[in-house]
């Protein structure tokens, strides 16, 4: 095959890439992933190039506005502008509409990690111009780069784009090149968690200083809440019982619904942490944080929890606090006897918004929830 030169091009295991210089990266640039070595890779690298020769030209402004201010990605992307009729230009119309704001705060969140995918390929193009062998070779990338799950991700999060770009007029909903592009899933997960390894978990979390992660451990261990979900929760929305059983919700005025009920252990975990956080809580503020005082974010949470299980479990240990504490809570619950519709009611649940300061409140369906948390007991012994 011919050999082109192309500024800042290289390839790794067979794999071309854009590497900008350090102090490319310094203005805002990033590696971009550009899929197998070859006249595709070599065109879009150069389309990058030309984008930095225009921010280096002051033709056009540095990704670095957001980066410099630490800006969330939606702040980020408000600061961005696109071509007209771009698939940035519609995901950018999108989220200024009443139906991104009913989206879910994790379902969109999930939208921007794919859009840190989609948008150094296909941010400024016309989504008509975009061809199948494109968005083959950028799925290719991105599972090489990452893994097959994320390229699972972000090619779903593409097609929904393709739709939102339809209906824009920007392309023709029927002509997704993305669906000639087989979308594999990664295998389902089947890891599992003891109850003895997530305490060994919490309490190897406190021994380095992780104060903060050791209770969100114990708390999704007994709630069965994805971490999104702990992450988000409030000091308004932990009510107690007056016999002294604690349980989040998520409307102190109704009662409904419930995140999940803890047990002495966990609370006593949580109390201890928030001993050590040194200051009351009140109102909207974020229970959880991060060694640095800050609420916890998606990544900081993640980042922390790994070097936990790296120390107590090894380097070789992949599961989760997420869906593999999630999964063990449901066989725990469905070998001790509860019925399907009462752990996807107790693992259903999202909290979101609260009134209550720590009210001494009965929710109506803790009854559901304390039948779920007596069955993973029970559970838990039989599969021993």
């Amino acid at each position: 095959m011919t050999r082109v030169k192309v500024r800042h091009y290289v390839v790794k295991g067979g794999k071309a890439f854009w590497q900008p210089t350090p102090k490319m990266k310094a203005l805002g640039f990033h590696a971009v992933p550009l899929g197998s070595d070859g006249p595709d890779a070599w065109a879009i690298a150069e389309r990058w190039n030309e984008r930095w020769d225009k921010t280096r030209n002051g033709e056009a402004p540095s990704p670095s506005v957001a980066a410099a201010e630490n800006l969330s990605p939606e702040r980020a992307e408000e600061l961005t502008v696109y071509p007209p009729r771009s698939l940035g230009d519609a995901f950018a119309r999108y989220r200024r509409t009443p139906e991104w704001s009913k989206k879910a705060p994790r379902t969109r969140e999930e939208w921007f990690r794919a859009w840190k995918w989609i948008k150094p390929v296909f941010g400024d193009c016309a989504p008509r111009t975009v061809r199948l062998e494109d968005v083959s070779r950028w799925r290719e990338a991105v599972e090489g780069a990452v893994s097959l799950r994320e390229a699972h991700r972000c090619l779903k999060i593409w097609r929904a784009m393709w739709k939102i770009a339809a209906a824009m007029g920007y392309c023709l909903r029927d002509a997704d090149p993305s669906l000639g592009v087989r979308n594999t899933a990664a295998p389902g997960r089947n890891l599992q968690w003891s109850e003895g390894e997530v305490v060994r978990a919490a309490k190897q979390a406190w021994r380095m200083g992780y104060y903060g992660l050791a209770a969100v451990i114990a708390v999704a261990w007994d709630t069965q809440l994805s971490p999104g979900d702990v992450r988000a929760l409030r000091a308004s929305q932990l009510a107690r019982r007056a016999v002294g059983e604690a349980f989040f919700t998520e409307r102190g005025k109704t009662g409904a619904p419930v995140g999940g009920i803890l047990s002495l252990r966990s609370m006593t975990v949580l109390s201890a942490y928030l001993e050590k956080l040194g200051v009351e809580l009140h109102g909207d503020a974020y229970i959880f944080r991060n060694r640095s005082g800050a609420p916890y974010s998606s990544d900081t949470l993640g980042d922390d929890f790994r070097d936990v299980r790296t120390a107590e479990f090894g380097p070789l240990e992949r599961r989760t606090i997420g869906h593999d504490f999630r999964r063990t809570g449901a066989v725990e619950a469905i070998t001790g006897g509860a019925r399907a519709e009462q752990v996807a009611h107790a693992m259903g649940n999202t909290l979101s918004a609260s009134n209550a300061l720590f009210a001494t409140y009965v929710p109506v369906n803790v009854n559901t929830l304390r039948d779920v948390m007596a069955a993973r007991r029970t559970g838990r012994r039989k599969l021993r």
